[in-house]
């Protein structure tokens, strides 16, 4: 049986959030993958590129894995139904329902976090609370068939790890090995705690737009 992965994107959404595990995704065999949008419109990532989705919405097959992808863009899903609908309703027949970085807040809108342990992008780490969500600095959480992960870059691990859950370790090893995936980061400054802190401070100023809009939107959120 064809194994099918969803990942769901929006204007304005993090290429690596999607880009990542859909490699992982697409190098397992047999797999079928799809990049779903509200329509099939060119979309344009956070960082310029301009690509196309593969689905909609409204003609998107049930999904054995729902992943959310996240970035700037994710503020306008936070109030958006069609969005938030299409979430619940591959959820509620999805085998893992999933995101990377700020997607968990989408994860969370639509109503599927409370009571669950659950991570994101380390600047949007609090805002889990609004969605009654326990907030985790782990770089990829499960729980049961939830399965989040950190900002941007966790993505790969993310993928490894959903797919080594569904499909076993060693076709995780051979996906990893496939792509190469053997990380050796030139600095150690990738999370806060290893960050100097004129370092933090400066990306915690280059996100503070997205971060002050996503405050005003999540401050009425019941």
């Amino acid at each position: 049986m064809t194994l099918r992965f969803g990942l769901l994107v929006f204007p304005n959404v993090q290429l690596l959030d999607f880009a990542g595990p859909y490699d992982a995704f697409a190098s397992v065999a047999g797999a079928e993958v799809h990049v779903v949008a509200q329509t099939l419109d060119p979309l344009r990532c956070s960082n310029g590129l301009v690509f196309h989705p593969t689905a909609a919405f409204e003609t998107c097959p049930q999904l054995d894995v729902l992943c959310v992808a996240g970035g700037g863009g994710v503020n306008a899903s936070l109030v958006n139904p069609a969005v938030l609908g299409f979430i619940r309703e591959q959820a509620a027949g999805a085998r893992y329902v999933t995101s990377v970085c700020t997607g968990s807040l989408l994860l969370g809108a639509a109503g599927l976090l409370k009571g669950k342990r659950a991570t994101t992008h380390w600047n949007a780490l609090d805002f889990l609370k609004n969605f009654g969500a326990e907030a985790s600095r782990d770089r990829v959480v499960q729980d049961g068939n939830l399965i989040t992960a950190g900002g941007v870059t966790s993505g790969i691990d993310f993928g490894l790890t959903v797919i080594g859950e569904v499909l076993g370790q060693k076709e995780a090893e051979t996906v990893q090995l496939s792509i190469e995936y053997a990380p050796q980061p030139p600095f150690n400054s990738g999370i806060p705690a290893t960050a100097s802190p004129e370092v933090l401070e400066a990306a915690k100023q280059r996100l503070l737009s997205s971060r002050k809009l996503r405050e005003e939107i999540l401050s009425a959120w019941v």
